[in-house]
């Protein structure tokens, strides 16, 4: 194909109880919950969808909450930790907000970018990496206009996603033949591949891993890649079976349309379109706040509701206590 996956459209992960990870993005990452709704193809558990105030494509971190899920455990064959980008005078705050809050960090530096890694209240890892330089850090942010402290220090999107791979190889083909991407560099055992300039979610870095994973809380279930339509989409089937993979049919998921298939290394891929989007059945204003079925099952709503446990509306952003 001559188009070229353009991002990371989204990525899935699997937690526990729903309350503290409500409580998590939203009361101390200060991110907005875009939609409450249900996984459609398991409506006994919630499907929760944090974003930005739209939930546009690469700013969309998605659970399946299972309150009795077994832990997880990170490793080969899986993608690994997922990084926000911040600006690079913002880390010193997010510093000081999680030692305030009493939550675990450390810090690294990576491709020359300073990062502060931590882990979410299921262990699922995440990092915040300091990033001037992609396009657009200035316009959409990830959280609403209260959040938990300046506006300036909000996240600001999908910086990128770590997947960890027992051969790194086949993946990295089928990201820079295939997806269009371009290989940008290797650091310690770690290559990193970019998509065309875009606003948020243009890496993937690679690592090569033994560690025998296990799926559960705390896990990436799936990275989804971005299509700009459903002809795309479609093209992207055929190019997809032409070369041999296994590819699922068009899932509708309402608020965007879904294939999906396992990489060389056994991760499972989406390619999602990026609309129609969260304001299809909720205003802007509302986003998040009711739970949201898709027309095939309004009908089941009350043996649905009565299964799920009860989700009070999010909290807002804990305010940042700033130090004397």
């Amino acid at each position: 194909m001559d188009e070229a996956i353009s991002g990371i459209h989204h990525i899935t992960a699997i937690a526990g109880a729903p309350r503290p990870n409500v409580d998590f993005y939203c009361g101390l990452l200060g991110l907005r919950l875009v939609k409450k709704t249900v996984n459609f193809d398991d409506t006994g558990t919630y499907h929760l969808y944090y974003g930005d105030e739209l939930g546009r494509p690469g700013t969309i971190l998605t659970f399946f909450p299972y309150p009795n899920a077994v832990p997880g455990r990170a490793g080969k064959a899986m993608a690994v930790a997922t990084a926000y980008s911040i600006k690079e005078r913002s880390l010193e705050f997010w510093m000081e907000r999680f030692a305030d809050e009493g939550h675990s960090f450390d810090l690294d530096d990576r491709f020359g970018q300073r990062l502060l890694g931590f882990d979410d209240p299921d262990g699922l890892r995440l990092e915040l990496i300091a990033n001037d330089d992609l396009t657009a850090i200035d316009g959409d942010v990830s959280v609403e206009d209260d959040g938990p402290g300046p506006r300036e220090h909000a996240l600001r999107g999908f910086h990128s996603c770590t997947i960890a791979l027992a051969d790194p190889r086949q993946t990295l083909r089928l990201l820079t033949n295939t997806f269009g991407w371009t290989e940008v560099g290797e650091e310690n055992g770690r290559v990193r591949v970019r998509a065309a300039p875009a606003p948020h979610g243009a890496l993937v870095d690679l690592v090569r891993s033994e560690e025998r994973g296990r799926g559960g809380a705390g896990t990436i279930h799936h990275i989804a890649f971005r299509a700009r339509g459903d002809e795309e989409q479609l093209r992207w089937r055929e190019t997809l079976l032409s070369m041999g993979f296994d590819v699922t049919d068009v899932q509708d998921r309402f608020y965007f349309h879904s294939i999906y298939f396992r990489e060389p290394g056994g991760v499972l891929f989406e390619i999602a379109t990026d609309g129609p989007g969260f304001t299809r059945d909720e205003d802007r204003a509302l986003l998040g706040t009711g739970l949201k079925l898709p027309p095939w099952l309004q009908a089941q709503r009350p043996q649905i509701e009565k299964r799920l446990v009860e989700l009070a509306a999010p909290p807002r952003a804990r305010a940042w206590r700033r130090r004397a």
